[in-house]
Formats: C-alpha cells, structure tokens, sequence
C-alpha cells in the first residue's frame, strides 16, 4: 500500500493585538502636545507672554489718549470742515477701541466734540509741552511693543541709537494715524458707493444697507489690522521674518482682533450698566480690552516664531553664536575635562619631593 502523508493543519495567521486604552490615550496626548497650537501656548508662555501683555496693556491706557489728543488736535484743523470724513473717522475709533469714544450708539470716556473744541487750545504753548509730554507716553509704548515682540521672537534688543529708535516709533506713530484716517476714507467713499448701487438697483432698505456697510467696514479694519500687526513685527521689533510666516501670523492675528472688535460691545458693553460704577466700569473695562489686544498681538508672535523653528531658521546668527559660546564656557566651567593622569616620572618625582 502506498505511504500516505500525514495531513498537516493550515497554520493560521497570528493575530495582531489591539493597542490597549491606555496605548491610545497615551498616542493622543502625544499627539495633542506636539500639535503647533499647544507648543505655540508652551512658547507663549515659557516667554512671559502674559506678562508682557498686561504691561502693554497698562502703558496703552496712557498712549490711546496720547494718540486722541495729538490726533484730534490735527483733525480738528484738517478734517474740521468735512464731516462726513470725521464722523467716519469717530466710528472707525469707536469699533477699533469699544468704549472710548462716545458715538449715538454707545457712551465712552472720551466726548469727540470736547476734543474737537480744544484742538484750538493745542496749539498754545501749554498745549505745546502737554502734546510733547503725552507723545513721549505713545512713544514709550511703541518701545515696549519692540522689545515684548522681540523677547516672544527669543532675540535681544536692539542695538541702535536710542535717537534713531525714536524717530522710527515716531514715524510708525504717524504712519498707523494715517492708516485709520485711510481707513476712515475708504469707509466714506465705500458707503456712498454702496448706497449709489443700492439706488440704482433699486434697494431702499436701509437694514440692508447698514448690514453691507458694517461688513465693509470689518473688511477694512480687516485690512488694517494685518499692516498693523506686519509693521509691527516687521519694523517696529527689527525682526527678519520670511515673507509666508509674516503674512500668516499677520492675517491670524487680524483675524483675531476682527473677532475681539464684532464681540467687543457684547463685552464691555454692560459696564455702564450701573449708574453709580459706570465711569470706572469703562476704564476697567478699556483696560482688560486692551489687555485682550495686547494677547492677541503678542500670541500671533509666537504662532509665528514656533514656525520659524519649525523651518529651522536662525533669525539673528551673532547672537546665536554667543549663546552657544556662553553655553560652552558654563558646561566647561562645571563640568571640566578630566586630567591626564601622571606619568612614571611626574610620579617619582613626587615621591622625591615628599620625602
């Protein structure tokens, strides 16, 4: 009789085991804390960024009516006679700052028209040295931007004559004044176009109207929040920025204040409230206002700074080159090379010399 094999059973595939619960959970953190939003958060604040950002926000209480009264001393000569451009320029402020101008639609600190009134009186020698004063209190501000900016960026400040520093923060100060009279403008020649095509459509709603208007304010104040936020870091903190990074923390940034601005009115709006508290209730509230701004400035510096490790670029080679030589000499200093030990004559002759 033939021989017949053995049947061999099919041998089956092993099993791979599932990740246990605690694998998976501990791959989503890992996952999560290696995500840019969390190392931009561990970056914003291994830097002090909150910090920064409340002293930023004390000094703007002191710079915004600075910059109100250096600006409507100026507005009241030039753009006195054109009031649309005026009350375009009042609502630009009111929706950029809520609360500190006072408008038909909310009550602020500050009364326009008291402003207005005065300009006349700024341009007295008391009114002289009290612009000279309060232009200083802006421009400091404008200093410590550079140097909280430069710190999220991990870069020193900057080497240069404190005489041209402040002739740079004087020529942002009246370069950022031109952009919201700017804004103002394209707001007026916007709203008359707007209503030009309405009419000619033949929409008469004023609801429609109003709801157009504020989207194309929002835009524009859109705009100008991202040159704001690029001149800052870019030329007000000297920091050298890629094009792409600088563009995208720009427009993160604007986007984020776009949003502060819509909500602003929802929360600030109920510090007048009550009567006996509401003066002081504005003034806290402009303060964590700005305090909020001053957060969103300094946080889009950091989403841009994470990036730009990311990217591996050296954004000052000097100053990288120090740390590394500081570092050298400190792990030197306590942790020195050992010694070669003795040879057979430095021992005889220590042996001779003990005895």
């Amino acid at each position: 009789m033939p021989r017949t094999s053995a049947s061999r059973a099919p041998l089956e595939p092993e099993k791979e085991e599932s990740p246990s619960f605690k694998d998976r959970a501990m791959g989503l953190l890992t996952t999560v804390l290696q995500s840019r939003p969390v190392r931009v958060v561990q970056h914003y604040t291994a830097k002090r960024g909150p910090i920064l950002a409340s002293g930023l926000a004390f000094q703007a209480i002191f710079a915004v009516f600075a910059a109100l009264w250096i600006g409507f001393a100026i507005a009241g000569v030039v753009i006195a006679t054109n009031l649309g451009l005026r009350d375009s320029l009042i609502d630009v402020l009111a929706q950029t700052v809520p609360g500190l101008i006072t408008t038909d639609s909310q009550e602020g600190i500050v009364d326009p028209e008291v402003l207005l009134a005065a300009s006349v009186d700024a341009f007295s020698w008391q009114g002289a040295i009290a612009a000279v004063v309060l232009l200083l209190a802006a421009l400091n501000w404008l200093a410590s931007a550079r140097e909280a900016v430069r710190s999220i960026f991990d870069l020193p400040l900057l080497d240069q004559n404190v005489a041209l520093l402040k002739l740079k923060d004087l020529g942002l100060a009246v370069g950022f004044g031109a952009l919201l009279v700017l804004s103002a403008v394209l707001s007026v020649v916007s709203t008359l176009a707007l209503d030009t095509v309405l009419e000619w459509v033949g929409i008469r709603d004023s609801t429609t109207s109003t709801v157009v208007g504020r989207i194309i304010t929002l835009g524009v104040m859109f705009l100008l929040d991202a040159v704001v936020l690029a001149a800052l870091y870019r030329v007000l903190a000297g920091v050298r920025i890629p094009l792409r990074r600088l563009r995208q923390g720009a427009l993160i940034g604007a986007v984020a204040l776009g949003g502060l601005k819509v909500l602003g009115n929802s929360l600030l709006g109920g510090a007048s409230n009550n009567p006996l508290i509401a003066s002081f209730a504005v003034f806290i509230g402009l303060l964590i206002w700005f305090n909020l701004v001053c957060q969103v400035v300094l946080a889009a510096a950091a989403w841009v700074a994470v990036g730009i490790k990311d990217d591996r670029i050296v954004l000052d080679e000097d100053y990288l080159a120090t740390r590394l030589k500081q570092a050298r000499e400190l792990l030197d200093y306590y942790d020195p090379e050992p010694e070669d030990p003795p040879g057979f004559w430095q021992r005889l002759k220590g042996r001779f010399s003990r005895s």
